[in-house]
This record gives structure tokens, C-alpha cells and sequence, in this order.
């Protein structure tokens, strides 16, 4: 097999809730749909099935009372170049959001025959 060497960069996540939204589309939505304009090779959401923030207030998708409160992670692996991109965007457009970067090695599996 004769795969590519990985990259080095950052796993890039942000936490939304899942209702919140951001010039007229769900947040989550928006982070992906500008990833992509800035060119990251790809993002996913995840919504979350239960957790707590930095109030303390537990969030669980069984109680209906909560629904749409659940946190959405929303994740890019990319270099660090990219990451920074991305998170110059979300603060020129001065939005409060917690994120996390950790670092990353990433490449792809040529699927070759052994």
C-alpha cells in the first residue's frame, strides 16, 4: 500500500444549541454553509444526546420540555490554516460560541490490495 502521508492539523469543534440561530438560519447551519465558502474540505453536525455547559443546566433529549435545547457539536477536521480561517469568520461576526481545537493527524486510506 502506498497511502499518503497524513497531514498535521486541528479537529476544530463548535457547541450550538440546537435551536439557535444566526442571520436567519440554525447556527449549526450557518458554521457549515460558511466552512464551505471558506473552502474546508468538509464539517459535520452532531446533536448531542444529553450533556450540561457552563450554567450547570443538564440538557437531555427525553424530556420534551427541552426539545431543541440539545447541544449540536459541529466538527472540521482540518489543517491549522483552515481552523484560523474559520474562526476569524465567527469573530468578525462577533458571535459569543464556545469552540475547542485539538490537535490532529488526518490523511486518507488508498484502499489499495494488501
Amino acid at each position: 500500500m502506498n497511502d499518503p502521508a497524513p497531514t498535521q492539523g486541528v479537529y476544530l469543534r463548535f457547541f450550538v444549541h440546537e435551536n439557535r440561530r444566526y442571520a436567519g438560519v440554525l447556527l449549526y447551519d450557518w458554521l457549515l454553509a460558511e466552512a464551505r465558502k471558506l473552502g474546508l474540505s468538509g464539517g459535520t453536525a452532531f446533536r448531542s444526546i444529553a450533556g450540561f455547559g457552563r450554567h450547570g443546566v443538564t440538557h437531555e433529549t427525553r424530556f420534551l420540555e427541552l426539545a431543541g435545547q440539545e447541544a449540536v457539536r459541529v466538527d472540521f477536521v482540518v489543517t491549522r490554516e483552515a481552523a484560523d480561517k474559520m474562526l476569524a469568520r465567527v469573530r468578525a461576526e462577533h458571535l459569543e460560541i464556545f469552540y475547542a481545537t485539538l490537535p490532529a493527524e488526518f490523511g486518507t486510506l488508498d484502499g489499495g490490495a494488501p
